[in-house]
């Protein structure tokens, strides 16, 4: 993508167009499934859990990209965004919504 993308709301679907491939979106989901995890660990356990949160999200998003779907990460260029829509990604996950997400990503960048 050559030019800036100025608001989140623009920026949602070409997030959801770098994430086609389905087993990079199953390892976001896994990633931040345990990003939950290590933030209730910390709370509950012990803090030391915390420092597994970034490791675990990031480290599960970026297999995926680096992996399978085969594209440079978007947080690298926009990080706050990409937390913000890898969350929303993962409830749409959770409420069956990406496939529709998906299409209208597909329309706005198709491949």
């Amino acid at each position: 993508m050559s030019e800036r993308i100025e608001s989140y709301e623009a920026f949602w679907p070409y997030y959801v167009a770098e994430h086609r491939n389905v087993t990079c979106r199953r390892l976001h989901f896994v990633g931040t499934t345990l990003v939950y995890g290590c933030l209730v660990a910390g709370v509950v356990a012990n803090p030391w859990f915390l420092a597994g949160a970034p490791l675990a999200g990031y480290g599960f998003a970026w297999l995926g990209h680096f992996g399978f779907e085969k594209n440079r990460p978007a947080t690298f260029q926009y990080p706050l965004w990409s937390l913000r829509a890898d969350f929303r990604m993962y409830y749409y996950t959770l409420l069956g919504r990406m496939p529709g997400e998906i299409a209208r990503a597909n329309e706005l960048y198709p491949v």
